[in-house]
C-alpha cells in the first residue's frame, strides 16, 4: 500500500512562467508527458486515482486511468493555490512590480494565503491517506506542484536519500510515499520516464 503523488503535466503557461487559471490545458509537450507517466505506470493495479478537478492535472489523470484502469475520483482539495486577481500575469511583471507571489508573507488578492493553502494541503493529505488505508492497496493522486511541494515538506518523513527542501517540481514527476510507524516519502520528484522532454515552471 503506497501512495503515488503526481504532478500533472505540462502547460503553455507553465513553459511561459505565468500564473496559471483552473481551466488551462495541457500543452502537446505536456500530453507527451502523460502519454509517457502513462506507459510508466501501465498495468500498476491501483484502488483508485484521486484528481484535483482543474484541467491540467485531470488531463494527466485520465493518461493514467488509460494504462491502468483504475477509477477517478475528482476533488477540489487538491487544487493548486489560489492565486486570485494574480491569474494569468507573467512572473516576470510581477517581480517588476515587487510582487512576489510566492513569498513567505504574501497574500493574493483574491486569493489564498499560504496559512489557509497548508491547511486545505492537510485535509487533502487527510484524505488521501485514509482512501490508501481504506482500500489497503495503492492509490494514484494527481495534483500541483505547490501542493507535492507541501505534502512532502509538511506531513511526511524523508527516506534515505531524499533531501529536502524540494524546488522546481518535474511536470509529471512521480513520487512515492510509503507505510510504515510513519508515512515516508521513498522517492521523490522522479521524471525517468521523461526522457529528454523538457519540464519547466512551479504550480
Amino acid at each position: 500500500m503506497a501512495i503515488y503523488l503526481i504532478r500533472h503535466g505540462e502547460t503553455a503557461s507553465n513553459a511561459a512562467r505565468v500564473l496559471q487559471f483552473p481551466d488551462t490545458p495541457l500543452s502537446e509537450n505536456g500530453l507527451e508527458q502523460a502519454r509517457r507517466l502513462g506507459d510508466r505506470l501501465r498495468g500498476h493495479p491501483f484502488a483508485r486515482i484521486l484528481v484535483s478537478d482543474y484541467a491540467r492535472a485531470h488531463q494527466t489523470a485520465e493518461a493514467v486511468n488509460r494504462t491502468t484502469t483504475a477509477a477517478l475520483e475528482v476533488t477540489p482539495l487538491l487544487r493548486e493555490r489560489n492565486f486570485g486577481d494574480l491569474r494569468g500575469r507573467p512572473y516576470a511583471e510581477l517581480e517588476a512590480e515587487g510582487i512576489q507571489p510566492f513569498g513567505d508573507d504574501y497574500h493574493p488578492p483574491g486569493g489564498e494565503s499560504w496559512e489557509a493553502f497548508h491547511e486545505r494541503v492537510d485535509a487533502a493529505w487527510s484524505y488521501m491517506a485514509a482512501a490508501a488505508e481504506q482500500a489497503g492497496r495503492d492509490i494514484a493522486v494527481v495534483t500541483h506542484g505547490l501542493v507535492c511541494s507541501s505534502v512532502v515538506a509538511r506531513k511526511v518523513a524523508h527516506g534515505h536519500g531524499v533531501t529536502g527542501p524540494i524546488t522546481g517540481w518535474v511536470n509529471t514527476s512521480l513520487t512515492i510515499i510509503e507505510p510504515g510507524e510513519e508515512w515516508t516519502a521513498t522517492l521523490v520528484n522522479c521524471g525517468a520516464h521523461l526522457d529528454e522532454i523538457r519540464e519547466t515552471g512551479p504550480a
